[in-house]
């Protein structure tokens, strides 16, 4: 019998990435005082830009 997911599991799976996970985690640390701006600013341009080249990449194989 094959084993099914939680629904959790499949919600995170199918709408949201680890950078996004990352993202989020580090807002919350910024927004209760734990983490510096400074260090917020580099995480999310990290984010945004790894995720552009993500997308630009399956644009990329889509046309091919």
């Amino acid at each position: 019998m094959a084993s099914k997911k939680g629904f959790v599991d499949t919600w995170i799976e199918k709408f949201t990435s680890r950078k996004l996970l990352v993202w989020s985690t580090a807002s919350a640390l910024a927004a209760f005082g734990h983490l510096a701006s400074s260090d917020w600013v580099v995480i999310s341009a990290i984010y945004i830009g790894g995720q552009s080249a993500v997308d630009i990449v399956e644009r990329l194989k889509k046309v091919s």
